[in-house]
């Protein structure tokens, strides 16, 4: 077979050297014929081995009926329906051949978005590390949101994934905006909800959140990245435009950055819409609800009886209470920002939220009332008091139990 380098030689000195196909052949030592196929060949010669048949061609046709009237048929069936015995690999490639045959093609479809419909929301961990104070670093996760409509953005850093801060991250994104779209979409992230017997299930805080907003709050389907693209490339954007090059000193400070950038990613031109997100804001909020008279509630709510060393637990970390209100019943409250504890509506404690982990947050306030307490309360040694006591005389017992002749008056009885 006439080689890569023939073939290309025997082209040049046909098309170049303008010899002809004899003089060709009496160079290179080669028949004419061959030197007429090469020139007539425009692709180089490629070694071809024979097609030879295969084994799984005895049941093909057994496949391709199986396949012709169940599609959605798996391969693991079709191998015990045809009765085949040999290898399961060579079987599942043909199968794997012949159902595009039968089965419909899904082709991709082109998403559009009324005004106001929804916004995909999701959790993006930036791979980078945060300052969270006390010699810890972290990296916690930022909810993002974005409107299918506008296609602008919102972003939040939050102490946690959990319920509680999740919900106030999404109000405190909610209440920027102003109004709220008719519809929600998460992944199953496990403070949203997740899937249980095929069907969607929020959990019973969502279903507050959501009732109390009137919206609607969808679900995808497990392993179904494309039902939130917006919001994944939106992740992706943020992880390549907006952390480069930059160093952070706290959350907060992650925070304001991350705001300053938002505002001008929000007005950038848009490749896909072919304009600006702020462009199409307006018309995008105009359609979506109006807020509730009443905020819902979120964020962390629970009481408990302030025990005696005046502290109460929120998540991992203790904060102190003023030590007045030991042994009575606190309610506690906190939100991504602040730590609010009261005592029949009274505040008693205010401590910034602490991201870090196992820590005890002291008001000094609360330290020195404390001291002064346990001052109050020392119990003060009380002296001794100089009393005369009698002494009896030990020979009084010897005559009370017969040992002298000596009787004892009734006055020297004990």
């Amino acid at each position: 077979m006439l080689n890569v380098e023939d073939w290309a030689e025997i082209r040049r000195l046909h098309r170049a050297e303008g010899m002809a196909v004899r003089a060709i052949a009496r160079r290179l030592g080669i028949s004419r014929n061959t030197v007429r196929k090469a020139l007539a060949s425009h692709a180089p010669p490629k070694y071809e081995r024979p097609a030879k048949g295969s084994i799984v061609d005895a049941v093909e046709p057994q496949i391709r009926a199986l396949l012709a009237e169940f599609p959605d048929m798996p391969s693991t069936v079709i191998l015990e329906r045809v009765g085949w015995q040999r290898g399961k690999t060579v079987f599942f490639e043909r199968v794997q051949q012949l159902r595009p045959l039968f089965k419909p093609t899904d082709p991709a479809s082109r998403t559009e978005y009324q005004p106001g419909e929804l916004a995909q929301c999701d959790l993006w961990f930036p791979p980078v590390d945060i300052p969270l104070r006390f010699g810890q670093v972290g990296r916690p996760p930022v909810l993002v949101m974005v409107s299918g409509y506008s296609r602008i953005m919102a972003a939040r850093m939050l102490p946690s994934r959990q319920s509680p801060d999740l919900l106030a991250g999404h109000w405190a994104l909610i209440s920027d905006w102003g109004r709220v779209s008719k519809a929600l979409v998460w992944d199953n992230e496990a403070a949203v909800g997740q899937w249980r017997g095929g069907k969607p299930q929020l959990t019973e805080a969502m279903n507050a959140f959501r009732g109390t907003l009137g919206i609607k709050v969808i679900q995808c389907r497990p392993a179904d990245p494309e039902a939130k693209g917006l919001v994944e490339r939106a992740n992706g954007y943020l992880e390549t435009s907006f952390l480069p090059g930059r160093a952070f000193t706290s959350p907060a400070d992650f925070n304001t950055q991350l705001e300053d950038w938002l505002v001008r990613a929000n007005t950038r031109q848009h490749r896909r819409l072919g304009c600006r997100p702020i462009d199409r804001w307006e018309a995008d909020k105009a359609a979506m609800l109006e807020l509730p008279p009443v905020a819902p509630v979120v964020g962390w709510r629970s009481t408990t009886r302030l025990p005696r060393d005046h502290y109460v637990r929120l998540d991992s970390n203790d904060y102190s209470v003023h030590p007045s209100a030991v042994g009575r019943r606190v309610e506690i409250s906190a939100d991504l920002d602040a730590v609010v504890v009261t005592l029949a509506g009274v505040e008693v404690a205010r401590h910034a939220r602490c991201w870090a982990d196992h820590q005890s947050i002291t008001d000094p306030v609360h330290a020195a009332a404390a001291a002064e307490l346990r001052q109050a309360r020392r119990l003060v040694a009380v002296a001794p008091v100089q009393t005369a006591v009698e002494q009896r005389s030990l020979a009084d017992y010897d005559r009370l139990f017969g040992l002298t002749d000596t009787p004892v008056s009734a006055e020297g009885v004990a």
